[in-house]
């Protein structure tokens, strides 16, 4: 079941890609292959068994002489996930519904393959491989059908990318050949790389450097932003919806995934400065929001301020922070590509993204202002969303670890809804722009496609113990095993 999910996107995006069919037929091909995997993905929801370890798995032996083999499988953090990547794929392809090109759903079908697969592997260089499946389309996307600076925001984004890759590939072949030093053979397996023990202090922590460099620029966590805000400008729709959404948040699934059960002793050490680094970006990511008047540069800040959030919870290291950072992966992935999904629809029709060029929008698209206040209101933590019980549940986390720390946790909630809310207020419910006179209200098509998004807010903000009981018994086991072998 899990390679269908992998391998069908991919595999009809090559058969569309050779097939004389139009854009509008790629679409289609795109939107059925998005709801089969959302379909099959629920049935894996409804047989995994809410227990700690891999379910599943599945594995072939590919280049035995290095250990390396196709090993995937699935525990309650990367179901969660998975959940999260079938729900959201034909949200937006139902609401990226015009004006593509067949390259470009060609794209989206890989990204979705390449993601799914580097979700599910378990062998450090599938894994590998499947990562690099996935940013290579984004490139793509981003360059070919970007606007303004395109080029440079492509090379930018390229070369910082780039970089945490190779260094990360580095340190999975050196984990690699250093099992073959003390076991005799070669392997790539994470649960085989989780039992090295000759590994002097000093290598271990290079090695965690690496891992953590290259999902802090995918994250992208403070110093490493750099090539966000240009990106973000100029990616189109779909391209800033796949990296802030979903691949943003597969850099902190890599964190949990890799980083803390192949270093414990290291993700122990490091965690306040790591912590530390996190609500510094919280708040200065926060404070650069509130000073764009860029609707898509304030969104790209905020992104990046909720990500800092999460990744301070998953580094709080208890099981309050690392359960609300695994809600607010699925609560602000679904908000903030809900939002850049309107965002794209806002600026293809009033041809600006300046929020004060905007105004009025409420009276001329109520659909879409009652979407957007869901979404804004699901990211500033209104109770009720699915937003507040992460971001009190990584609050509470944060406490625990410090008074200090959890009071600049909770404050910087304050700065968000600040920002989120003057633009809201300024975009849709003040005196009519000009601009606003050309906004267009969703179709019915759009409406129906960001409905799962907002029906889900809601229920995870109402009932979040259905979503705990699947990924609670992993985390404990999780943390057992971090905090186990430190001691």
């Amino acid at each position: 079941m899990l390679s269908v999910l992998i391998f069908l996107p991919i595999a009809v995006a090559f058969c569309l890609l050779v097939l004389p069919v139009n854009a509008t037929q790629t679409r289609n091909g795109a939107l059925v292959t998005g709801v089969v995997i959302f379909l099959l993905s629920l049935s894996l929801y409804g047989q995994f068994e809410p227990v700690g370890g891999m379910q599943f798995e599945e594995f072939l032996p590919w280049i035995t002489t290095y250990g390396i083999g196709y090993s995937v499988g699935l525990d309650g953090v990367s179901l969660i996930i998975l959940m999260l990547i079938a729900t959201l794929m034909p949200c937006a392809y139902m609401l990226l519904w015009k004006g593509r090109t067949k390259g470009y759903w060609v794209s989206m079908l890989l990204i979705q393959g390449g993601m799914l697969g580097a979700l599910m592997a378990q062998d450090l260089i599938l894994f590998y491989l499947f990562w690099e499946t996935m940013l290579l389309p984004v490139f793509m996307i981003v360059g070919m059908f970007g606007t303004g600076d395109k080029v440079f925001s492509t090379l930018k984004v390229t070369l910082y990318t780039m970089l945490g890759s190779l260094l990360m590939f580095i340190a999975i072949l050196y984990l690699g050949a250093s099992h073959a030093r003390e076991f005799g053979h070669w392997s790539f397996e994470l649960s085989h790389l989780t039992h090295l023990t000759h590994l002097s202090w000093n290598e271990r922590a290079w090695l965690f450097g690496a891992f953590m460099l290259a999902f802090a620029i995918k994250i992208p966590l403070f110093p490493f932003h750099t090539w966000l805000l240009k990106t973000y400008s100029n990616a189109p729709t779909g391209g800033v919806f796949l990296l802030s959404a979903i691949m943003a948040k597969l850099g902190v699934y890599g964190v949990i995934r890799f980083v803390l059960p192949l270093f414990p002793e290291h993700s122990v050490y490091f965690a306040p400065w790591v912590m530390g680094v996190g609500l510094f970006g919280l708040v200065y990511f926060g404070i650069a929001a509130l000073m764009q008047d860029d609707v898509k540069k304030l969104l790209a800040y905020s992104s990046a301020s909720h990500l800092g959030f999460i990744v301070v919870g998953v580094f709080s290291l208890n099981v309050y922070g690392m359960m609300g950072a695994l809600l607010l992966i699925v609560a602000h992935a679904m908000a903030t590509g809900g939002l850049f999904l309107l965002v794209g629809h806002l600026e293809f029709h009033t041809k600006t993204k300046s929020i004060r060029a905007l105004g009025g929008i409420a009276t001329r698209a109520p659909v879409f202002t009652v979407y957007f206040a869901l979404f804004m209101l699901c990211i500033v933590g209104l109770p009720g969303t699915s937003g507040f019980v992460s971001e009190l549940l990584i609050i509470l986390g944060v406490f625990h670890v410090g008074i200090p720390a959890g009071m600049v946790a909770a404050l910087s909630v304050l700065v968000a809804a600040s920002f989120m809310l003057w633009m809201f207020g300024r975009v849709t419910l003040q005196e009519e722009q000009e601009s606003a006179t050309m906004m267009v209200d969703l179709s019915w098509k759009q409406g129906l496609g960001l409905l799962p998004i907002a029906l889900l807010i809601v229920a995870m903000g109402l009932d979040p113990e259905w979503f705990f009981a699947k990924i609670e018994p992993t985390v404990l086991d999780y943390l057992g095993g971090i905090l186990g072998g430190v001691q």
